[in-house]
């Protein structure tokens, strides 16, 4: 009973925010009374808490795996924005605005995640990317990894990217795109635009069976495959 309260207010917490979920509705979603719930927890806090617990430790877990399963730096930061942006549409703004702003605890549970595990990650795939010759050797791996970091919050401003304007797939995507472009070296485009020919060779291939990619985990996009647009290959 515990894993199934857990999955369900994980759920109504992705889709409505946190303040707007009571435990009434998570009780009667589940077909059992607020008693039930309050074996098992205090309060929603101590409900949000768990979730976010869980939720950042299969993060990790997924993470760790994508380090082990992908080719290069390149092709794991490229395939964390699919994982990314499949995610993102699932959750509303008002989640990270609730917890920054009511719940202090959670909040900081978070942060500790992402400029913990999060931050470690992205240093170590720019290492590894400036080691192989894919990334410029004269980028600060530190800033940009903090860099990086730091959009992921961001992209879930609502002042500065009202919901009514920018979806969160595309917002992660030209955060994650611009981020990756501004590293390469001429041998580590090479490899992007591989993945980005790839990527649309996929977009056709799924067309043909289908005119809806609403359910797709990945949409056409518009990155160019050039070099040029760049400027930063005169190493």
């Amino acid at each position: 009973m515990k894993e199934r309260i857990l999955a369900e207010a994980e759920r109504m917490f992705w889709k409505y925010g946190v303040r707007s979920v009571t435990m009434e509705d998570i009780a009667r979603n589940l077909g059992i009374s607020k008693k039930t719930i309050y074996q098992h927890f205090s309060d929603k806090e101590q409900i949000l808490y768990q979730v976010i617990l869980d939720k950042t430790g299969r993060d990790l877990t997924e993470m760790e795996c994508m380090v082990t399963t992908t080719a290069n730096p390149v092709e794991e930061l490229m395939s964390v924005l699919i994982i990314m942006q499949k995610k993102a549409e699932q959750i509303s703004p008002n989640f990270f605005i609730d917890i920054k702003k009511y719940y202090p605890q959670v909040f900081a549970l978070f942060r500790h995640h992402k400029e913990g595990k999060i931050m470690v990650s992205i240093l170590e795939n720019i290492q590894k990317g400036i080691s192989g010759g894919l990334y410029r050797s004269d980028i600060n791996p530190a800033i940009l990894a903090r860099l990086r970091v730091e959009q992921i919050e961001l992209a879930f401003d609502n002042d500065i990217f009202p919901t009514d304007q920018y979806s969160m797939h595309d917002i992660q995507s030209e955060l994650t795109h611009h981020f990756v472009r501004g590293m390469l070296t001429e041998k580590g485009f090479t490899i992007y635009n591989q993945y980005v020919n790839q990527y649309n060779h996929e977009i056709k291939e799924y067309k043909k069976g289908s005119s809806d990619l609403a359910d797709h985990p990945i949409e056409q996009h518009k990155y160019s495959t050039s070099t040029e647009s760049t400027g930063l290959f005169a190493e």
